[in-house]
């Protein structure tokens, strides 16, 4: 499973709902890239979730916020990537982040691409999408696929 956690209580609560059930918990973190907002976890919150065995996992965000979106904002455009963030947020901010989360841990070899997962993520506080994915690296991504949507908000 994994799960978005800026300041570590998602990662907390579905390590105390699914760890007993024999479920691995992978929290992703916000990139350091946005420590000047206060978005990132502290180290003393990433030894925290380690010490009770949840895989804490920062990267730079698979779908956007790399180096192609420094060219984007700085000569205009939208990179493939952008696109993608773009399009999954028609559904909604944590349907981003729960296909973000999944290809980064992918990517970081900490997520089995070869086992359906269960990504959950949220749209600012807390957790308030799930869905279940067959996990792909960012780079195989025409290869992910989101089998199942299990929880979604409703916008207003």
């Amino acid at each position: 499973m994994v799960v978005a956690s800026s300041h570590g209580d998602t990662a907390r609560q579905a390590q105390a709902l699914f760890a007993p059930r024999g479920i691995r918990v992978i929290a992703v973190t916000i990139s350091h890239a946005w420590e000047d907002k206060g978005w990132c976890m502290d180290e003393a919150t990433r030894t925290e979730l380690r010490d009770l065995g949840i895989t804490v996992l920062t990267g730079i965000h698979a779908l956007g916020d790399g180096v192609p979106s420094a060219f984007s904002r700085q000569h205009g455009g939208r990179s493939p990537d952008e696109i993608v963030r773009d399009t999954l947020y028609r559904f909604c901010q944590g349907m981003k982040v729960a296909v973000e989360c999944a290809l980064m841990a992918a990517d970081a070899g900490v997520l089995d691409t070869g086992a359906e997962a269960i990504a959950i993520a949220g749209s600012g506080d807390g957790a308030d999408t799930a869905i279940v994915c067959k996990p792909a690296c960012a780079q195989n991504f025409l290869s992910f696929e989101v089998l199942e949507i299990l929880a979604k908000p409703r916008r207003p």
